[in-house]
Parts: C-alpha cells; structure tokens; sequence
C-alpha cells in the first residue's frame, strides 16, 4: 500500500545541511552526496559554492594527502572533491571557472617540481579540461597570460594527464573561430616542435613515449577535425608543422642522433606511422586498407616522404643491426636474438611507404635490398605474426602496384616486382618453405607458424597472375612450369599467362618455337586444375575432405584459365586445330515439347562450369589419328565394337 511509504521524506544531506556548524568533511562522508549534487539539490550547491567550500575542494586535489593516513582512505577525499568539481553543474562551474584565486590556486599545481602525483595530476587535469569545455573564454584567456604554461605542462609530459591536458586545449574548444585562435597560440609556443625535441635518445623513455603518443593524437584529432568542420578555410597550424619536412627530419635526427635505443625508435617510428595514415573520417576509414585488399593507395604530403628517403639507410641498418635485446623464454623455447619491437616497427613502417606508391621511395627500397632483408626475418622467426603481417602487407603493395600502375606509374614494376621474384627469390623461397614444412610434419613435427600467411602471400601472386600482370613475364622466366609442379604438387603458373618472348634483352623467351608451344599445350592438357587450390595449398584432399567430394576437383577451373600467348599466337592456334577435333553447337532452338525418337548421337552442350564454346559428341564419329586424348582410331574387323560406350579402363588415373 503507498500510504505505508513516506514519499516525501526529506535526505539526510539535507538534515545535515539544516545543522548548524556541518562541514564539508561530513557531506563528503555521505554516500549519496555526489548524487545529490547532479541532481540539483539547491541547498547542497549552495552550499558547495561557498568560498572557503570551494577553496577547500581545491585544495584537496592539489596537495598531497597525509602520509600518515590508511592507504585506502588517504584519496577519498580528493577523489570525492574531483567529482563535484566535475559534476557540470552551472553553479559550481561559473564559481570555479570565473573566481581567479581559485583558477590561481589550480595552477599553482604546474608549479611543483616533478614527478607529480600521478592520481593528483588526473583530478588536476580533468577539472581543468572540464573549465575549457564549460567555461572556455575565461579559461583560455587565464592561460593564454601565463607565459610558461606550455613549458610547465611538458616539464610534466612523464605524466599521461598532461597528455590529456595538451588534447583537451586542441579538441574541446568551440566555437571553430575560437578553436583556431587558440590553436596559432599553441603555434606560436612552439608546441610541436617542443614535443619532437623530446623525442631525442637521450631523454627519458616515459617522457618520450608521451611526447609520441601526444603527438600521434594531434595528428589524428587535426585531420578528423579537418574533415568535419568544412566551413574553415585556413589550415590547421599545428598540423602544418608535423607534416612539414623540416619537422619530420628534425624528428628522424632525434631519433638516430647519439645511441640508436629501441624506445627513440619505436615512438618516432609511430610518429612516422601516423603522418602516412590515410586521411579517413569517422573509425570506419580505419579497417579500409584490409577490407579492400590492399589494392587501396592513398596520397601523402610528399614533404613527409622527401624527408623519410635519406633515413632509409638508417632503417635499413636497424634490420642489421638492431638494439640489443636479452634471450626470451617462449612457448616454442628460449629464443636467443628476439626480433624486437625495433625491427617489427621498421616493418611497419616499410609497409605504410610501399602502400604510398611513391616511385622514389620504391626504388629506393628495393636499391637497399629491403624486401629481401624482411624476407629472411619472415623465414627466420616462423612464430612472429606480427612481422608476418608485415611482410604479407609488403608483397601484397608491391604486387598490386601491377595491376594499378602499369600506365601511371610503368617505372614501379622494373624497381619492384623483378628484384622482388628474381633477387629475393620469392617463388621459390615459398616452395622451399612449404617443402621443408611437409617434412617437419611427416616426422611428426607441429606446423610452423608463419604457414598461414605464407600461404596467403601465395594467393595474392596467383591472383595478380590471373590479373594478367606484368607479373607473370617475370615469373615464368624465373621458374619452370614443370619444376613448380614437382617440387610443390600445385601448379602456380601454367593456368595463367604464357609468353613466348620478352621485350627485355634480358629475359629469354620460354618457348622460343613451335615445338615449345607444342609442348606448352601439351603441359596445358594434362595439369591439374583444384577448384580449392587456396584453401589446400600444399595440402592433399583426402587429409580434408570425403573422396566422393572431389570427383569434380580436377575440372571445376577450366573456365577460369587464362592461356594466352602474345608473340606466337598463330602459331599456337595451329597447333589448337591439330589437337582438337571442333563441333560446332546447334544453332537451331529445339522445341522441348515435340516428341521426338531418342538419338545418342545428339550433341550435348558442355556444362557452364567448362568452355561454353566446347561440345561433346556420343555419335559413331571417326576419331582422329591426332586426337587430343592421344587414343588411335580402331580398325576394321579388329573385333566387336560398341562405340557408344567409353571403356574406362583406358583412362589413367588423376595423380597430385
């Protein structure tokens, strides 16, 4: 019954607060007070926006507590006194934000001597970023008269939530007129360049790992900003001097000035990262670049990239001869040299300049030998899916430059794609791995760890093969069709491409005559076509998969063969004649209805999966002494003859 329920039962806050003599201690003490205050109660904030109530809020999130005090109970206070603080109410934000001994008494924080409490220097920062959103005018122009407020806040940088303070001043500031002033302030303090100057080898880590992580931030809440406020025409400052080739090469000396440590190179190295992020809006823009299969490239501000170039041979030398770095005990074993987050970001990096397309930087890369230095750590540390990733990432960019740059960019496939299947051998390093993997594996072993993005590495060359890419001259002239079938039982180049010459005086044709196309053709009758060759790359249908499954396997990728020979078309098109018996389809349409005498010797059309031009025959027709199956033609009186059936006895097994 509601009758048993007094609704209107006054708080306790307010009892207390109709006590004469209560201090902010005891309303402190009690557990709804924070609720009470979000809910407006008008004798709480009045009382809270008392002056000494507030200079001891103040107060109690900028000094230390006692020391003497239990440990679980010595930030109660100053933890409860952040909250109201934060509590966007009005009241308590125009007392705050429009009393200058209290902002005074705030600042004074900065002051201290580092290191700061980091649990004060969170309420510090959140009240004060709370005054920026709320009470933006007063705020901004209380700081913009402390000369050293910038040097303060970066002498402080070792704590995070001065980081935090830094991105509040560029993000939360409204109206967009505002927000660019206050911008060309941070600007003309040198803000950007303060951070790069922490990133040098000989600072402290913390200090460097915040002045990366802030600076990564600007670069991202710039751009995103950029693309949401249209309507402001002048450029953002601070993200003018990050992406400036002065700054990025300032950052790059700070970084290999003095003892390269792994700590400078990791956070520039995430610096560099970032300024070749795609220029996205919103998180969607973020999984672009794997949902769009690599084939994606983006434009970065060439300052960026004329500055990165001179330091590759300082990358490349990290790849060398990285920082040194203790053994590790792993799940597989000790592992004496780790690869290190050095080298991994170097990786990185390499990837994010592939995916550029800038044809200076390609040559660049492959002048150094880079891909093939990656490739030796994809095969050297088999258990890193980090640095597979990378890798993966690498070849895939440099594959795809193929397919969209042959009239953009013709200069990107002699520097990329020939040093990358002719010098690093990238085909057969693949054979080679999958071979010796099968051996682990028959003598029991477990399979290794880089096998599944080995495998993917394959298919993305298959499918720039079926693209027709430059690509596939190389590739043939580096590998034989037969040797790929022997050595890895699937047969990675004679469904595509064959071609009988080469307009580089380097390249030796293949099938330099008529008898090499003969044979070509023959090699193109027999191979064996998997419509699964991505999923079981290396592997046997019978470990997988019932055997009534893959009765079919060896003919569902007729259709999709690309056999193409440009310089001895003609000549390849006789040899076709000779092989191959033609039937024409009927043209005529049958009407389905009319009743008709069964015949066998009715032509059946192929099915869609096969050569839609091709048609079999079941009539008592002569068979040609140069039949494409090879069979001879039976003669005469040789015996009873059924020539409407097949004789499966002649035919000859499948083999893998």
């Amino acid at each position: 019954m509601f009758w048993k329920f007094d609704l209107n039962n006054t708080s306790h806050i307010d009892q207390l607060l109709d006590r004469e003599g209560v201090t902010l201690r005891e309303l402190m003490e009690e557990e709804d007070v924070l609720q009470e205050c979000k809910a407006q109660n008008r004798k709480l904030l009045l009382f809270l926006s008392k002056d000494h109530c507030m200079q001891e809020l103040v107060t109690l999130i900028t000094e230390e507590p006692p020391a003497d005090l239990e440990e679980k109970t010595r930030f109660k206070f100053p933890n409860i006194a952040c909250e109201l603080l934060t509590s966007d109410v009005a009241l308590i934000n125009d007392k705050l934000g429009g009393d200058e001994s209290l902002l005074e008494k705030l600042y004074h924080f900065l002051e201290q001597e580092p290191p700061l409490n980091p649990l004060l220097a969170s309420f510090f920062s959140k009240t004060i970023g709370n005054l920026i959103a709320r009470k933006t005018d007063q705020v901004i122009s209380f700081l913009r008269k402390k000369h050293n407020f910038i040097s303060l806040v970066l002498n402080h940088i070792d704590a995070s939530a001065m980081m935090d303070l830094l991105l509040r001043l560029i993000s939360c500031v409204e109206p967009a007129l505002l927000r660019m002033e206050v911008l060309n302030w941070l600007n003309e303090e040198r803000l950007i360049q303060r951070l790069t100057e922490l990133m040098h080898t000989g600072r402290d880590e913390e200090r460097q790992s915040n002045a990366s992580q802030t600076l990564c931030d600007i670069i991202r809440l710039s751009r995103d900003q950029a693309n949401q406020l249209s309507e402001v025409t002048e450029p953002d400052p601070l993200l003018t001097v990050l992406e400036s080739q002065e700054n990025v090469s300032e950052l790059l000396k700070n970084m290999f000035e003095g003892e390269r440590t792994e700590a400078s190179v990791v956070n520039g190295t995430q610096v560099l990262l970032t300024l070749l992020e795609s220029r996205r809006s919103g998180l969607e823009g973020l999984m672009d670049l794997y949902s769009q299969g690599f084939e994606r490239s983006y434009t970065v501000n060439s300052s960026i990239l004329r500055a990165i170039e001179p330091h590759l041979k300082d990358f490349q030398q990290l790849l060398l001869n990285p920082p040194t770095r203790s053994a590790i005990l792993t799940t597989v074993g000790v592992l004496e040299q780790p690869l290190g987050s050095a080298r991994l970001h170097v990786a990185r990096l390499v990837a994010s300049l592939l995916q550029t397309c800038d044809l200076s930087i390609c040559q660049e890369i492959c002048r150094l030998n880079t891909m093939d230095l990656l490739l030796d750590l994809f095969f050297k540390y088999t258990w890193n899916n980090f640095l597979h990733l990378q890798v993966e990432l690498c070849v895939a960019s440099i594959l795809n430059h193929s397919a969209h740059s042959d009239h953009q960019n013709p200069g990107l496939q002699n520097h990329e794609e020939r040093p990358l299947f002719q010098h690093c051998r990238l085909v057969q390093r693949i054979l080679d791995a999958w071979e010796e993997n099968d051996k682990i594996q028959a003598e029991g072993g477990r399979r290794r760890g880089n096998m599944g993005h080995l495998t993917r590495i394959a298919n993305t060359v298959v499918q720039n093969l079926e693209k027709g890419s430059v690509i596939t001259e190389i590739i043939i002239t580096c590998i034989s069709t037969e040797e790929t079938n022997r050595r890895n039982t699937v047969d990675l180049v004679s469904t595509h491409n064959l071609h009988s010459s080469s307009e580089d005086d380097d390249m030796e044709s293949p099938f330099p005559n008529d008898l090499s196309i003969q044979q070509a053709f023959s090699d193109y009758q027999i191979q064996q076509m998997t419509a699964n060759f991505v999923d079981q790359f290396g592997f046997n249908d019978e470990e997988f998969s019932e055997h009534d499954e893959n009765i079919n396997a060896a003919f569902d990728r007729i259709a999709e063969i690309n056999f193409n020979i440009d310089a001895n078309a003609a000549a390849f098109e006789a040899c076709c004649k000779e092989r191959i018996q033609q039937f024409d389809d009927c043209e005529e349409e049958e009407d389905i209805w009319d009743e008709k005498e069964i015949n066998y010797a009715t032509q059946i059309k192929s099915r869609s999966r096969y050569n839609p031009g091709w048609t079999a025959s079941f009539s008592e027709t002569e068979v040609s002494s140069s039949s494409a199956w090879g069979g001879s033609p039976q003669q005469e009186g040789e015996g009873p003859q059924d020539t409407n059936w097949a004789s499966f006895t002649e035919f000859q097994p499948f083999s893998r």
